[in-house]
């Protein structure tokens, strides 16, 4: 079991930044895949980005490509995505992830919201 804690949400101008944390608890956490979704209003669920166990392999939706940078610290046991140049399109809950697959994760988040105004 791991239960997953988003943090560094907020409001920010278009062309701002902000850095996302998600804290993992539970065992096993260095085995897990982990990833960043975001849900805007009346929206499906999409993926921003993911990276494997090792950190070794990341890939970022092309909407964020460029702007966005997904990285784990495995002693901390927290995942970050680095927002930057980010556009009012960006706004979103976000949420993170894990899975013991990029195509399979199991647990869930429970969200952040990041607004970006224009």
């Amino acid at each position: 079991q791991v239960q997953l804690l988003e943090s560094g949400g907020g409001l920010v101008q278009a062309g701002g930044s902000l850095r996302l944390s998600c804290a993992a608890s539970g065992r096993s956490f260095s085995s897990y895949a982990m990833g960043w979704f975001r849900q805007a209003p009346g929206k499906e669920r999409e993926l921003v980005a993911q990276i494997n166990w090792s950190g070794g392999y990341t890939r970022v939706a092309d909407s964020v490509k460029g702007r966005f940078t997904i990285s784990r610290d495995l002693v901390k046991n927290t995942v970050y995505l680095q927002m930057n140049s980010l556009k009012p399109e960006d706004t979103a809950i976000y949420y993170c992830a894990a899975g013991l697959g990029l195509s399979k994760m199991d647990y869930w988040g429970q969200g952040t919201q990041v607004t970006v105004s224009s």
